[in-house]
């Protein structure tokens, strides 16, 4: 994939995922992924970790269920050969509780064959 595709996928995968789109975001990801979200933040750190599709489907149904996105910026994407750096930020709203949060965000992505293989992600509060 050259640095077009991969640019271009990636603004498919936020688009998708802003508009909370379970089955797009879910064709975008290899069968095997491995997929991993952290907060950067110290005390009540959150960790979550899925490997495969299998796993992966439940745990971004009950996120995508969770947590509304509102006004996702994509504030830069970098590509390096197979792997894409997103820096974004969004308002994440807790669809139980009302409340909002901004929230910056990193993404480091690794793609094969047109899907994601890998996916990191480290978020804090701003």
């Amino acid at each position: 994939m050259g640095c077009t595709e991969i640019d271009r996928l990636m603004r498919e995968f936020y688009t998708a995922r802003g508009r909370g789109d379970l089955e797009a975001v879910l064709r975008l990801f290899s069968a095997e992924v491995g997929f991993q979200i952290a907060s950067a933040r110290q005390g009540n750190s959150v960790g979550i970790k899925a490997n495969g599709i299998s796993e992966l489907r439940p745990l971004l149904a009950l996120l995508i269920k969770t947590f509304g996105l509102v006004d996702l910026t994509i504030r830069s994407i970098t590509v390096d050969g197979a792997q894409a750096t997103v820096h974004w930020s969004v308002n994440v709203r807790s669809r139980i509780t009302g409340s909002m949060v901004a929230t910056e965000l990193i993404d480091i992505v690794e793609l094969r064959d047109g899907c994601i293989v890998d996916f990191k992600e480290v978020f804090v509060q701003r």
